[in-house]
């Protein structure tokens, strides 16, 4: 199995690659994201998390995906322009990908195989934390919000 994060890419939302190594020395956390989800209004969360502390080296890379409830049917394009105009999201947002089964991306097998079960996202807005040399350190559920004290405190950790 492969020992980093940085092994790994997806494509952008615009289409191009994205390599996690792109963001080698940083703090990433990730997210499988959903525009049609109650939890949808976390992009909130996101954005202020991802403003308070990307200039210590903080990237927050959401990940649309639509494996639950079919909550993210739109295109690349109309995910991208929800995400701006709704939510101001100014983070990184990946292509639509499987997060979960079969067809996972291979980033989230990766995680999974170095964090066990909760790496698996269960739903939308699961958060996987990425520290600066490509480990995987800490996953949290759904519903916990993006500032919430235990991410706050392990991004500050891994900061």
């Amino acid at each position: 199995m492969t020992a980093s994060a940085y092994d790994y890419a997806f494509q952008t939302i615009d289409g191009a690659t994205l390599p996690l190594a792109t963001f080698r020395d940083k703090v990433v956390l990730v997210v499988n994201t959903a525009s049609a989800c109650g939890l949808t209004p976390q992009y909130d969360g996101l954005e202020k998390l991802y403003s308070d502390y990307k200039d210590r080296g903080l990237v927050i890379l959401g990940v649309p995906c639509n494996q639950f409830a079919g909550q993210e049917p739109g295109t690349d394009a109309e995910i991208k322009a929800f995400c701006e105009t709704r939510f101001n999201v100014d983070f990184p947002l990946t292509s639509k990908a499987e997060v979960k089964g079969e067809g996972a991306h291979p980033f989230y097998k990766w995680a999974e195989s170095q964090l066990g079960e909760p790496a698996v996202p269960v739903w939308n807005f699961h958060k996987i934390l990425i520290g600066r040399h490509g480990e995987a350190i800490q996953a949290f559920g759904p519903r916990t919000e993006p500032e919430a004290p235990e991410i706050t405190a392990a991004i500050e950790g891994a900061l």
